[in-house]
C-alpha cells in the first residue's frame, strides 16, 4: 500500500473512506483520477473486495482505459480480472445483452449512431407528411433524446402544444422502427437498463448484490437516467462513491444535470463529503482568475483552489481589431512560443465557444504553415467511407438494421432508386418481415414470392444484393472480423468506388478504410458485438491523436484535458457567454462554468483574447467585452484595450501581445494616438510570417493605422501597432 504515502490528506481520506455513500467534490487538476484508481486498488488490496464485486463508471473510453491501466500498474492484471469498468453506455450494453430475454430485442441488437438516429427521424417526418422545415429532424430528435434522459417514454410524453403532439407521434413510431430493426440508440441503452432494473426486482438484486462497490467518475455530468441507474445498482450495499465537481458541469444541453450532486446529498443524508482543493496542474494566478469567475456563480459549494507550483505569470489579455486579426495573433503567438522553445507545439491549445469559430483560426494556422489538430469537427468515424464499411458489417451482423441497409444498398450504385426502395419497405411491412429478410429471399430469383412485386429492372439488382448479403451472413458464421472485412470490400469493389482518381483526397479515403481495417485486426479473436460496440461508442476525445501539434477545440471538448499554454478566443458578449443564455438564468450559469473549465485547462500560460469587430470582411459589427471579464481581479492580468479605450473589467495600462517579443512586454506610458500614416499605399513592407508585401490601403481608426496588405499568400488586414512591420 505504498501508493497511499503519495496522497495528500484529503486524497487519502477519500481513498480510505469507510463503507457507505461518499461524495468527493474534486476541483480541477486535483487528482480525481488518482483518487478513483487508488480507491479501487485499496478496496481490492486492503479491504478484501473481489474485482468482480466492483463497478466503476466513467464517461469516455479513454478515461476508462486510463483507469484500468493505472489499477493494473498498482496491482497486477490478474488482481483486476472480472472488474466491470467502462462508460455508462458500454456497461449498459453489456447488461442488456445478458438480459435480452427481458427486452423487446434480441441480444445481437445494433446501436444506432447520431447519423442513423437523425436519418430515421427524417424518414418518419417525411412519411407522416410533416413540414420538414417546421419540424426539423435534428430538433425533433433532440426533444426525444431529452425525454429519454428523463426516463419519459412515448406513452408518457406530455402534450401541452401541437408540436408536443407531433413529437409524441414521431417518438412513438421512432421506437417502433428501432425495435423492428433490432436496434437501440444511445439513450435507449440507459433507458432500457434503468427500466429493466426498476421493473424486475430479481434482475436488479442480482446486480446490486454482485456490485459491493459502485464508483462513478464525472458525477456532475450524469443525467436523470444515469443517476437512477447508479442508485439502483448500489441499492443493496449502499457503497456508492461519486467523484465530480458541479463547477465543471457544462453539458446541460445534452441532458447532464449538475443538480444530481444535490440529489445525492438528499438521497444519502449520511454521505461523507470530501473536498479536493489542492491543484497539481495550474499556477496560482490562473487558479485565482478561475476562482474570480466561478465565485460569482449561484448555489454552489465554496472551495479554495491552491497549488504549490507558485504564482506564475499574469494572465495576458489582448483586444484584436477584428476576428481576422484575432486569429492571426493566436497563430503568431503559438509560432513564437514554440520557436523559442517555451512550449512544445502539443502543449498549446486554442479554445473557442462554437465549432464554426475554428475556420479563421485554421486559416491563420495554414497561412503560417503551422500544423494543428482539430478536435470535434469531422471525426474519423463520421467520414463517409468509414461509415459505409461499418454499415455493411452491421447489416451482416443484423439483417434487420434498416439504417445500415438504406446507407449501403446503393454504395457503390446499383441502380436501386428511391421508388424501388419504397416498394421494398412496403412489401416487407405488408408481410411482417424486415427489408433485409425480403432481400435475402429475393436472391432465389423468380422462386421468391416477392419477386413479382418489383419490375424486372428493379428485381435484378435487389436479388444480386440479397445474394451477396446471404453469402456474407453465412461466411460471418466462421470467419474472423478482418476476413469478413476483406470479403465484403472485394465483393463490392469498394476500393474502385472510392478511389476515383490519383488525388490526395481519394488516397486519404482509402487510407481511412485501411485504418478501420487496422482496428478490425485488433478484434481478430473478438466478436462482431464487441467490434461494433467499440466503433459506436467511441467519443471525440478518444480520437485525439498524439501528434506534437497545437490543438484547436471547443471549450466543451476541452473538459478533462490540460495544456501548457491556453488561448481562449471570442471573449465577447454574445459568444462567451453565448447570446442564447441571455434570458435563461440556468444557461448563463452554465456559460460561466464553461469559461471556468477553459481557464482551468491552462498549466502555465493563459491568453484571453477578443475582437473589437466580428463578422467577416465587409460585414463586421462592433462587439462588447464579455461580462465575465468583469469578475477577474485586474491585478492578475496584463493587458489593455487594443484601441486604448477603457474596458469594463478595468484592464488598464499593463501589457499586451507584442509581435517582436511575443511575451508580456514592460508596461509603459500610453502612446499618443497616431495622427498621420506611416504606411501609405504602395509601401513595401516585411512581416514576420508572411514575408514581403505591398500596402494597398491605409486608414486611421481609433488611434491606430489599419492596413490592407497584399502578400504572396494573400491579402491580410493588419493593425500597424501590433503587426511589427518593417518598411523596405
Amino acid at each position: 500500500m505504498d501508493f497511499l504515502n503519495k496522497l495528500n490528506p484529503q486524497q487519502r481520506q477519500a481513498v480510505t473512506a469507510p463503507d457507505g455513500p461518499v461524495l468527493v467534490v474534486a476541483g480541477p487538476g486535483s487528482g480525481k483520477t488518482r483518487v478513483l484508481t487508488q480507491r479501487i486498488a485499496y478496496l481490492i488490496a486492503s479491504e478484501g473486495v473481489r474485482p468482480w464485486q466492483i463497478l466503476a463508471v466513467t464517461f469516455t473510453n479513454k478515461a476508462a482505459k486510463e483507469m484500468d491501466s493505472r489499477v493494473q500498474a498498482m496491482l497486477n492484471e490478474q488482481a483486476t480480472e472480472g472488474m466491470m469498468l467502462g462508460t455508462f453506455h458500454s456497461i449498459c450494453a453489456r447488461i442488456l445483452r445478458r438480459e435480452a430475454d427481458h427486452l423487446p430485442l434480441q441480444s445481437n441488437f445494433v446501436i444506432f449512431d447520431s447519423d442513423d438516429q437523425e436519418r430515421l427521424t427524417k424518414t418518419i417526418i417525411k412519411e407522416f407528411n410533416l413540414n420538414d422545415k417546421l419540424y426539423r429532424a435534428s430538433s425533433i430528435h433532440a426533444t426525444i433524446s431529452r425525454a429519454k434522459n428523463e426516463l419519459i417514454l412515448p406513452d408518457d410524453f406530455p402534450i401541452n402544444t401541437y408540436r408536443d403532439e407531433v413529437v409524441k407521434r414521431v417518438y412513438t413510431e421512432y421506437q417502433k422502427r428501432l425495435i423492428a430493426s433490432n436496434a437501440v440508440d444511445f439513450d435507449d441503452l440507459l433507458v432500457y437498463t434503468a427500466r429493466l432494473l426498476e421493473e424486475n426486482p430479481a434482475v436488479r438484486d442480482k446486480y446490486a448484490q454482485r456490485f459491493r462497490h459502485v464508483l462513478v467518475d464525472e458525477f456532475q455530468d450524469t443525467n436523470i437516467a444515469q443517476y437512477a441507474l447508479v442508485k439502483q445498482l448500489a441499492s443493496h450495499h449502499k457503497n456508492i462513491f461519486c467523484v465530480g465537481d458541479p463547477d465543471q458541469s457544462v453539458y446541460g444541453w445534452r441532458g447532464a444535470d449538475y443538480r444530481n450532486v444535490r440529489r445525492f446529498e438528499q438521497d444519502f443524508p449520511d454521505a461523507q463529503v470530501i473536498l479536493l482543493e489542492e491543484n497539481y496542474r495550474s499556477r496560482q494566478n490562473i487558479l485565482d482568475v478561475a476562482m474570480g469567475v466561478i465565485d460569482r456563480a449561484a448555489n454552489r459549494r465554496k472551495k479554495r483552489l491552491f497549488t504549490d507550483r507558485g504564482a506564475g505569470e499574469k494572465i495576458i489579455y489582448h483586444e484584436a481589431y477584428n476576428d481576422y486579426d484575432e486569429a492571426a495573433v493566436v497563430a503568431e503567438t503559438v509560432y513564437q512560443l514554440t520557436k523559442t522553445r517555451q512550449f512544445e507545439p502539443g502543449e498549446c491549445a486554442v479554445m473557442y465557444r462554437t465549432n464554426a469559430m475554428s475556420r479563421l483560426i485554421e486559416e491563420a494556422f495554414l497561412q503560417a504553415r503551422l500544423p494543428y489538430k482539430l478536435v470535434g469537427a469531422q471525426r474519423f468515424y463520421g467520414r463517409r467511407e468509414v461509415k459505409d464499411v461499418i454499415s455493411f458489417i452491421r447489416l451482416v451482423h443484423n439483417t434487420a438494421d434498416e439504417a445500415s441497409l438504406g446507407r449501403v444498398i446503393n454504395a457503390p450504385p446499383r441502380g436501386i432508386g428511391e421508388k424501388t426502395l419504397t416498394t421494398l419497405y412496403m412489401v416487407a411491412r405488408q408481410n411482417g418481415l424486415t427489408p433485409g429478410a425480403v432481400l435475402i429471399d429475393l436472391a432465389r430469383g423468380a422462386a421468391s414470392p416477392f419477386y413479382k412485386s418489383f419490375t424486372g429492372r428493379a428485381a435484378l439488382p435487389l436479388a444480386d444484393f440479397g445474394g451477396m448479403l446471404a453469402n456474407w451472413v453465412a461466411f460471418a458464421a466462421t470467419a474472423t472480423i478482418p476476413e469478413l472485412f476483406d470479403r465484403i470490400l472485394k465483393d463490392i469493389n469498394y476500393k474502385e468506388y472510392i478511389v476515383e482518381d490519383e488525388s490526395e483526397e481519394s488516397k486519404e479515403r482509402w487510407e481511412n478504410v485501411q485504418e478501420l481495417k487496422r482496428l478490425a485486426m485488433e478484434y481478430s479473436t473478438g466478436t462482431l458485438d464487441e467490434f461494433l460496440e467499440h466503433v459506436a461508442l467511441v467519443a471525440d476525445q478518444d480520437t485525439i491523436t498524439d501528434a506534437n501539434a497545437p490543438t484547436l477545440l471547443t471549450l466543451h471538448a476541452a473538459k478533462g484535458l490540460e495544456f501548457g499554454a491556453v488561448f481562449i478566443v471570442g471573449l465577447d458578449d454574445g459568444i462567451i457567454p453565448h447570446s442564447r443564455s441571455f434570458d435563461e438564468v440556468e444557461q448563463m450559469e452554465e456559460e460561466r462554468r464553461l469559461f471556468y473549465v477553459g481557464i482551468t485547462r491552462a498549466k502555465d500560460k493563459l491568453y484571453l483574447i477578443r475582437a473589437l469587430q466580428r463578422g467577416g470582411r465587409g460585414m463586421a459589427e462592433s462587439t462588447m467585452e464579455s461580462r465575465f471579464l468583469e469578475d477577474i481581479p485586474a491585478h492578475l492580468v496584463d493587458g489593455k484595450s487594443r484601441s486604448g479605450r477603457p474596458t469594463r473589467s478595468g484592464f488598464s495600462s499593463a501589457r499586451t501581445l507584442s509581435s517582436d517579443r511575443w511575451t508580456a512586454s514592460p508596461a509603459k506610458p500610453k502612446p499618443a494616438s497616431v495622427i498621420q500614416s506611416r504606411y501609405p499605399a504602395g509601401t513595401r513592407v516585411q512581416h514576420l510570417l508572411w514575408d514581403e508585401g505591398t500596402v494597398i490601403e491605409s486608414r486611421l481608426q481609433d488611434g491606430d493605422e489599419i492596413l490592407t496588405v497584399q502578400f504572396a499568400s494573400g491579402v491580410k488586414r493588419l493593425a500597424a501597432s501590433i503587426a511589427n512591420l518593417k518598411i523596405l
